[in-house]
């Protein structure tokens, strides 16, 4: 049995951290908006330099913990698998452009112009239809699920999205033209999963080879834990930064588009975690599945929506709007995994099955 560590102040108090650090973010934002327009000129095909570094910073440590053992054995796995394919292609895009329509064309459709309704559920739709690649790491560490699979998920979700974003984007939305983003997504794919996956194999495997398993698991592992941590919460500061001026100066619109995105995350989430326990998936193999299935691509989703609608467009505000929700959102449903937990069926221990899935001892 593996000792559990004492958890450091970054840990214990995570949930503080993160909400200080969306105040803090939202206040330079509208505080200092020549900062958020730097940054946001900083990017390569939509997706953001600064918030790519800070995600390589976030994901490199997770990836480090990740033992190819666990990869083939997530690939020897066909559930897990299965079930976050069908959530991501065959659920979520179409609960997405159903409450899209139900709480911005019926219960909210007085406050806003017809033209404002369409924008903003073509910016839902284009958000359900992009599954995340880079942020569900982070969940998925956090809650304790099995990074194997995590990783594997992700990687099969961005080959799928290439082949199922456009023709489902066009189906949902009624209208033709829309270009996939390749470059958008070969960068995604780059920043978030192929280059710290590969940096994270070679310093496992050279960190093993010299210094030894134990010295690797208790002298290196956890401080690379503080840094991911500390890469969220400066992730977050980034990102709200970013669009602190529409938080304080578009607040009702806000919460318009954002209950559509929240009631979605919740249901999808909650019908897959469910289904999960239904098919006695273990907790570290559901937990990724249901997370995957409630999170978004919204580099994906913004580069999409600013193409086909413009930068100005309601369309690009909504995707935007799906970032400021899902995160707060996201480290909720983080926590009410690691409560339900023992509600999975426990497996008997494995060699190289729960490595990395129980490194986190973070607390909210």
């Amino acid at each position: 049995m593996e000792k559990e560590r004492r958890l450091g102040i970054w840990e214990k108090y995570l949930t503080i951290w993160v909400a200080l650090c969306i105040v803090v973010g939202t206040g330079l934002g509208r505080l200092f908006p020549q900062i958020s327009d730097f940054l946001g000129k900083l990017e390569i095909a939509y997706v953001s330099v600064p918030i790519a570094i800070c995600l390589f910073a976030m994901i490199y440590p997770i990836m480090v913990q990740i033992s190819w053992e666990e990869i083939k054995g997530a690939l020897r796995s066909p559930k897990p698998i299965g079930l976050t394919l069908f959530a991501n292609w065959l659920i979520k895009p179409f609960t997405m452009a159903l409450f899209a329509w139900l709480f911005l064309s019926v219960t909210f459709s007085r406050f806003l112009t017809p033209d404002e309704v369409e924008q903003y559920r073509s910016g839902l739709i284009l958000l359900g239809v992009a599954p995340c690649t880079a942020m569900v790491l982070m969940w998925s560490y956090l809650a304790k699920g099995n990074m194997g699979h995590t990783l594997v998920m992700t990687a099969i979700n961005s080959l799928a999205m290439v082949v199922l974003y456009v023709p489902l984007a066009m189906l949902l939305l009624g209208i033709s033209g829309i270009s996939v983003p390749w470059d958008t997504i070969a960068v995604s794919v780059a920043i978030y999963i192929c280059t710290p996956l590969i940096a994270g194999y070679i310093t496992r495997r050279q960190v093993i080879r010299r210094k030894g398993r134990d010295w690797f698991e208790t002298k290196l592992v956890p401080p690379l834990g503080k840094v991911s941590i500390i890469a969220l919460l400066v992730t977050l500061i980034v990102l709200f930064c970013f669009q602190g001026y529409v938080i304080v100066e578009l607040p009702a619109i806000i919460g318009m588009i954002a209950v559509g995105i929240l009631v979605n995350i919740l249901i999808v989430f909650g019908a897959i975690y469910i289904l999960a326990r239904i098919l006695k998936l273990r907790y570290e193999d559901a937990v990724p599945a249901a997370i995957i299935a409630g999170s978004n691509h919204f580099e994906v989703a913004i580069a999409v929506a600013t193409t086909v609608f413009g930068v100005q467009s309601g369309a690009a505000l909504a995707t935007v709007v799906g970032v400021l929700t899902e995160v707060p959102i996201m480290l909720l449903l983080v926590w009410l995994c690691r409560a339900t937990r023992r509600a999975f069926p426990r497996p008997p221990p494995a060699v190289g099955v729960a490595s990395s899935g129980g490194k986190s001892d973070l607390n909210f």
